[in-house]
């Protein structure tokens, strides 16, 4: 069975597993899913991840989840912007801080993934494919 929209199973795989407090998920990879783990890292929302190599055929990743002292997760919520039925596209004048800058979006551009303060800077726009806070 073909996945319509990835992405937005791989927020809802992340947002169900700090539900349960799993420290750790096991899902299909991709490129695009590599990419997004990567921006999640370097903004603190994850511990890590990291490509499954058991299997040749079937490409799987795991990503370890971040949570603080208390036991809330690191991640309040995750928000899908850009969806297959409804593409969200903005110019890098028109990209906006997500929650005043406490929270980031990541954006697909011309140079690849970045997040929305890296592609205002950069002054490049492009696809916002979710939101993170």
């Amino acid at each position: 069975m073909t996945m319509t929209d990835p992405i937005a199973d791989l927020l809802t795989r992340i947002r169900n597993a700090h539900l349960v407090k799993h420290n750790r998920l096991d899902l299909p990879a991709s490129k695009v899913k590599l990419e997004i783990c990567r921006i999640l890292k370097e903004q603190g929302y994850i511990e890590d991840y990291a490509p499954i190599e058991d299997d040749p055929v079937k490409r799987s990743m795991r990503v370890y989840l971040k949570y603080n002292d208390e036991g809330e997760p690191a991640i309040r919520t995750l928000r899908r912007v850009s969806r297959p039925g409804r593409r969200v596209y903005r110019g890098a004048d028109e990209l906006k801080p997500v929650l005043n800058g406490i929270g980031i979006g990541i954006v697909s551009t011309s140079t690849g993934l970045l997040t929305d303060s890296d592609a205002r800077q950069g002054r490049v726009g492009g696809e916002i494919l979710c939101e993170i806070w």
